[in-house]
């Protein structure tokens, strides 16, 4: 399986967001219809959300609707306000004995990853997003150094919320703190249980457990894989090995003769790295945050893609899954 990966660059919406819309609107409007119009909310109740959350967002979901067509499906999906439910996997940790990174795995169908790196200032703040549900995060950096990745939580409970992603977005574009992005993970609703590592560049970290029943919580964790404090879905938790991933993890980051080169190199291999993508669940790539220097490396066996906040270079690369 062949998946072409495009960085692309545009500071502020234009053209290229309007012809990745045109491409993928057809997938995601069946993805987002998947389980009957009715289930999704009203376009009113979607804007409420979004003024009553994330205000300072409506000016770029405004325009997005209007390179989108001012469609009202389109309208709705694109708010994220309690979007059809999904899950991935997902490993991501912290290193912080000499200068602070954030490494993860993305684990999900290679079918339904959208390939694409953003580099964005739509809100006067440069942003490098991986994308997903066409303007939302699975990971990203800004111009302040703040750093944020999600996984899954590893729990059955859907609510009243916002997509992750969106939310991940919302932290990049206007934080720059791990404080700061906390309290907004404690404060804006996710729709599923997720849980979201954040790095800024004096080192600052924090993992918060967020979902749609109950507080976030906040852990000093420098690691995050599939399930909360404890697991609540076994099945889950057994086809996605998050405890064994999760001991490994802690194990390497205790480990006082652990290296950071040989660190960010164990995402390669197993547990961390999952090549079940056959079967719909493999590693997409590893992303390898430095925020003091603002730069980001993407990684798959035998290639590295290094990008900066100030030398993004747009490209396309054939990622081969086997």
């Amino acid at each position: 399986m062949e998946i072409l990966f495009q960085s692309i660059s545009e500071p502020q919406l234009g053209d290229k967001w309007r012809r990745l819309f045109e491409r993928m609107w057809p997938a995601y409007r069946q993805w987002f219809l998947r389980e009957g119009d009715e289930a999704r909310p009203k376009y009113l109740t979607c804007e409420r959300a979004l003024k009553e959350h994330m205000p300072e967002l409506l000016p770029t979901y405004e325009r997005l609707l209007e390179l989108a067509g001012g469609g009202d499906q389109a309208a709705r999906f694109l708010s994220l306000y309690k979007p059809t439910p999904y899950m991935t996997g997902c490993s991501q940790a912290v290193w912080t004995r000499d200068e602070p990174l954030l490494i993860r795995n993305y684990d999900y169908s290679a079918r339904l990853w959208e390939a694409v790196l953003l580099h964005t200032a739509w809100n006067g703040r440069q942003v490098i997003a991986m994308s997903d549900c066409l303007w939302g995060a699975l990971d990203g950096m800004n111009e302040d150094g703040l750093v944020v990745s999600l996984a899954f939580g590893g729990r059955k409970v859907v609510g009243d919320g916002f997509g992750i992603p969106l939310i991940l977005r919302y932290i990049l574009e206007f934080c720059d703190t791990t404080a700061q992005a906390t309290a907004v993970l404690v404060r804006v609703p996710s729709h599923m249980a997720y849980n979201v590592t954040v790095l800024d560049r004096t080192g600052a970290y924090s993992t918060v457990f967020v979902s749609p029943d109950r507080d976030a919580i906040l852990s000093h964790r420098p690691l995050a894989t599939n399930h909360q404090d404890a697991v609540e879905w076994a099945e889950h938790a057994h086809a996605t090995s998050t405890l064994d991933r999760a001991h490994f993890l802690s194990r390497r980051l205790r480990d006082e003769a652990e290296t950071r080169e040989r660190f960010t190199s164990l995402f390669l291999e197993p547990p961390l790295y999952q090549t079940k993508h056959n079967a719909g669940w493999g590693t997409l790539y590893t992303a390898i945050y430095e925020p003091t220097a603002g730069k980001l490396t993407c990684r798959w066996p035998g290639y590295d893609l290094e990008l900066g906040l100030s030398s993004f270079v747009e490209q396309t690369l054939a990622v081969r899954f086997a």
